[in-house]
């Protein structure tokens, strides 16, 4: 499956169906085909992004530092960070929320 956000005020943002799964569930949603984050419910979801994102960071570094503990190189990265993968969503949902539109998909 593919998501397809799309808000008034911004681009639409494109994921695949297992970012755009991993993407909702770090909101606190459950994936699904169609949906609406509504105008008040941005700043929440934001919030709740941006905990994920600290934790994968966090995650990143930590497996890092256990790796040179160990005398080991560093893991190697898995191509995109989640910070990167969702700074599009990041930014749709500030700009969505300074004009108070809502971000819908599969509709």
């Amino acid at each position: 499956m593919i998501y397809k956000f799309k808000c008034k005020v911004s681009g639409d943002v494109i994921m695949m169906g297992p970012n755009g799964d991993a993407l909702l569930r770090a909101m606190g949603r459950e994936p699904s085909r169609q949906g609406i984050i509504e105008p008040m419910a941005c700043g929440p979801a934001l919030a709740a992004i941006e905990q994920a994102v600290v934790a994968d960071d966090a995650a990143r570094a930590e497996a890092a530092r256990d790796a040179a503990a160990r005398g080991d190189s560093p893991p190697a990265r898995d191509g995109v960070g989640l910070r990167q993968r969702l700074w599009p969503m990041v930014d749709m949902l500030k700009r969505a929320a300074a004009a108070d539109e809502s971000v819908v998909w599969g509709v």
